[in-house]
């Protein structure tokens, strides 16, 4: 089974798809860490990809496809794509790609939550960790926040739209537990 998790900053994506990764073995494929893991991998396409990063350029699609095409081409119990796509572009490019390899993307699960919530969410998260001695990432503030939901509404907001058109979009309140959350995600994966 493949999945896309999708939802705004802060929305607990990242939460959910670790839950998956625990309890359902599925492979959760965040473009962040794959970037960071190609840079080390020695690949021809980690090898491109660590070329355009040491220029501090951003990575292309073509780069990125190229990676999540190595990890499905390398076989498992299904993935989460987490963070990919961003863009209509990119959409399209990964259901190519999932069709170029006879896989299909079963589910786009949508979590919703409102945004001033999830700016407080932020928020009283960094302040948790700060109280907590943990790390705190830079763009965990207000301001930080309300400039990523902007990228986030212009960029990313489009592929609502674009999988519900597919018929493989469902959505689930993310304002729950993270207990609650990952039960209804449970719920919508257990019906397909």
């Amino acid at each position: 089974m493949n999945i896309i998790l999708l939802g705004p900053p802060g929305a607990g994506k990242g939460t959910q798809a670790q839950r998956l990764v625990d309890e359902r073995d599925m492979i959760q494929l965040s473009t962040g860490d794959m970037l960071r893991a190609a840079k080390d991998s020695g690949t021809e396409m980690g090898n491109r990809a660590a070329e355009v990063m040491a220029r501090g350029d951003l990575v292309s699609d073509d780069i990125v496809i190229g990676l999540i095409r190595e990890k499905l081409e390398a076989g498992g119990s299904g993935f989460i794509f987490d963070g990919f796509p961003r863009t209509l572009a990119q959409a399209d490019a990964l259901g190519e790609l999932l069709e170029d390899v006879g896989q299909t993307l079963d589910t786009v699960i949508e979590m919703r939550v409102e945004d001033d919530v999830l700016v407080d969410r932020i928020v009283n998260r960094a302040e948790e960790a700060k109280a907590a001695g943990k790390p705190v990432r830079a763009d965990d503030n207000a301001e930080s926040l309300k400039v990523r939901l902007l990228a986030y509404y212009k960029q990313t907001s489009p592929l609502v739209g674009y999988y519900h058109a597919k018929g493989v979009l469902t959505g689930v309140d993310g304002l729950g537990s993270i207990d609650q959350v990952g039960m209804d995600i449970a719920a919508i994966l257990d019906a397909d």
